[in-house]
């Protein structure tokens, strides 16, 4: 039998093989993550609605004996606090939701819970999702692992802390501007924003226009990665734009030789950099080229300031139809962040022609886009442009002398992805002068997620960044 520290240090895919060859039991399992969780989430504030310890441990004994129904089979899973999980607190990080509990699970969420995941809690998130940094006022400041008065990012702040700190073996995020590519730069894991359509949205609101975020896997390994995705993937037959999926885990074997990848950089210096982001990044890189990659400087591909125009015009706009009418109701609005405010305001303030002409601006990258990932196998840039900041800001305002306009701006660099919807994995790239980490984005053409995870694969089988553990911890 493993020791608890060993359990809470094994990958998903190790811990789930050694459940299924009744080496492990999931209830050793359990216990191995609930003493993890009580000895540092005070620290951390990851984990957020913790569900009873014994509780947790009859479900998991209950598992022991039970045929494992899939891959997930005795995992304990903390799941994002923007999902809703039947009969757990799920508050959104708004206190207009603070003593929420839903009826149901979220698509998501059922498909997790069908693999055979056990629900031990939420993870942190900021309100609403807004800002890549994670507090709110219900549940209070996610912070770094690797530094404990810095911020863990965000939205999926508290999942990639989680992971960082080993009170999770997986984690699931969501990713609209980098929600959950920041976090995990941030952590020193990875996360995976999927091709849209791949990972479903449920049949709620619109489903048609909101094609800019999607919920996503993150974890320790590109395996695990690539093995939640399976789980998370499949098409909802109520919401448009399927894609199909496939078995990632089996397509990971790839040789990176002869591979053309394009280094896009600070999109020539329109996405501000703090010292040592590039240079960190760059060394990622130079990993796959050690590995046979053709790597070349690419120019900027398309304005950077249309990019932004179109996503702050087309983020407001559907920020203010789903929660526009908020902004009715006064008590309701007093208690919504500045940041929400913005965004729906934003959104009401704008004319049918300046929507057209952001989804105009969209489409004309989307056709570039598809241009350049058809000479290139992969584009790479920073998952971050900033340092893990401090745990006490709301937001970066000043990037190298350069200042930030809005709560966003400092995370502009992941924006051209999220637009048309690519995938993107957010890899580890090591630590700068202050120990602590930063990412590099592998980006791929629209449905190659089996090629980019396999990208990725490589490169951590060279790395194995997420080994490095917090040494506070």
């Amino acid at each position: 039998m493993k020791t608890a520290v060993a359990l809470t240090d094994l990958s998903a895919s190790d811990l789930a093989r050694l459940i299924a060859a009744r080496e492990v039991k999931p209830s050793e399992v359990m216990e191995a993550y609930l003493a993890r969780i009580a000895a540092v989430n005070g620290a951390v504030n990851a984990l957020v609605s913790l569900r009873d310890a014994e509780q947790l441990m009859e479900e998991a004994r209950a598992a022991d004996a039970a045929t494992p129904q899939g891959w997930m089979h005795g995992l304990p899973i903390a799941v994002k606090d923007l999902l809703a999980v039947k009969g757990l607190r799920s508050t959104y990080g708004s206190p207009l939701y603070a003593d929420h509990v839903p009826l149901a699970d979220d698509l998501v969420v059922a498909r997790m819970r069908k693999a055979g995941a056990i629900f031990t809690a939420k993870t942190n998130t900021p309100e609403w999702g807004h800002g890549s940094h994670s507090f709110n006022p219900v549940f209070g400041v996610t912070r770094n692992p690797y530094d404990l008065s810095r911020s863990a990012g965000g939205s999926s702040g508290g999942a990639a802390a989680a992971l960082a700190a080993r009170m999770a073996p997986l984690a699931d995020g969501s990713d609209m501007m980098g929600s959950l590519r920041n976090p995990a730069a941030f952590c020193n894991v990875y996360g995976f924003r999927p091709s849209y359509g791949l990972v479903p949205a449920d049949a709620l609101g619109d489903t048609f226009s909101a094609t800019m975020a999607t919920e996503g896997p993150m974890a320790r390994s590109v395996e695990d990665i690539a093995r939640f995705l399976s789980v998370l993937a499949g098409e909802n037959p109520e919401v448009p734009f399927p894609v199909q999926p496939m078995d990632y885990a089996a397509h990971l074997d790839m040789d990176v030789k002869g591979k053309r990848i394009g280094w896009l950089g600070d999109w020539g210096g329109a996405y501000p950099c703090e010292p040592g982001i590039l240079e960190t990044c760059r060394a990622g890189l130079a990993v796959l080229e050690d590995q046979g990659a053709i790597v070349e400087e690419l120019a900027p591909p398309f304005p950077a300031e249309r990019l932004w125009q179109a996503w702050i015009t087309l983020r407001g706009f559907l920020n203010a139809g789903s929660k526009g009418a908020l902004r009715e109701d006064p008590a309701k609005w007093a208690q919504l962040k500045p940041e929400t405010q913005w965004e729906i305001e934003q959104g009401l303030n704008l004319t049918p022609m300046q929507v057209y002409r952001a989804s105009e601006t969209r489409s004309r990258w989307y056709a570039r886009a598809a241009k350049l990932l058809a000479r290139y196998d992969a584009l790479v840039m920073p998952a971050a442009q900033v340092w893990p900041f401090p745990a006490d800001w709301r937001w970066p305002q000043v990037i190298n002398g350069r200042a930030m306009d809005t709560y966003h701006r400092w995370m502009e660099i992941v924006i051209p992805v999220s637009l048309i919807g690519l995938p993107s994995l957010a890899v580890p790239c090591g630590f700068g002068a202050a120990g602590l980490p930063t990412g590099m984005q592998i980006i791929g053409r629209f449905g190659a997620d089996a090629q980019i995870l396999a990208m990725g694969a490589q490169y951590h089988q060279a790395t194995r960044w997420p080994e490095r553990q917090p040494p506070a911890l």
